[in-house]
């Protein structure tokens, strides 16, 4: 198992990497969109590369951010029967859908990717638009997104049977909507008590 936790962080610590970095492809993405409006706007002229530039920022944003996003456990899920579960069936629950819905999932989407991608690149694909950008780059930031949440499933995989096993620490431990909130609360009264306190002294 310390050989398999081993792969598991060293999976993290990529993914972390990469999604952090990409997050900065969305900044790109709105510097472009605005320089593109200007242009426009003040000299009457645009060009489809560089409307189709903002959503290949955008989407490698996405893609590539995809496999970070599944590590801080941040994808939108609905909790109304999961949170009435205790802690140990939530992670039978997760495991079950990394292991039957996510894995197959991911593994499919690369399988058919990758000659969806080689095909485009090897015959030059362009895009339909005038004027608009090669198209190969953007089926392999899906083929790479995808792929990466792959290696994060195996990740996921690997903790959640140490954690069922009680050789590592939950990393992401289950907050309701409604402790969160209270959380929330309780830490917005002590700000501000403390507030209220430096005003009186």
């Amino acid at each position: 198992m310390a050989g398999l936790l081993a792969l598991s962080r060293t999976i993290d610590r990529m993914n972390e990497f990469i999604g952090k970095s990409v997050s900065w492809l969305i900044l790109l993405a709105i510097l472009v969109s605005a320089a593109n409006a200007v242009i426009r706007k003040v000299f009457d002229t645009s060009s489809n590369a560089w409307l189709e530039l903002q959503w290949y920022l955008f989407g490698a944003a996405f893609m590539l951010a995809a496999a970070y996003t599944l590590k801080q456990n941040e994808h939108i899920r609905i909790d109304i029967v999961y949170g009435l579960f205790s802690r140990r069936v939530q992670h039978w629950i997760d495991l079950f859908g990394h292991l039957f819905f996510l894995m197959p999932f991911v593994t499919l989407m690369v399988f058919y990717f990758v000659p969806y991608v080689s095909l485009s690149f090897h015959s030059g694909e362009m895009s339909t638009n005038a004027g608009g950008l090669i198209v190969w780059p953007a089926k392999a930031i899906l083929l790479v997104g995808f792929f990466l949440l792959a290696l994060q499933g195996i990740s996921e995989i690997i903790k959640k049977i140490a954690i069922m096993r009680g050789i590592i620490d939950d990393p992401n431990p289950f907050i309701s909507v409604h402790e969160q909130a209270e959380l929330e609360a309780k830490a917005l009264a002590e700000e501000a008590k403390a507030l209220a306190e430096e005003v009186r002294s």
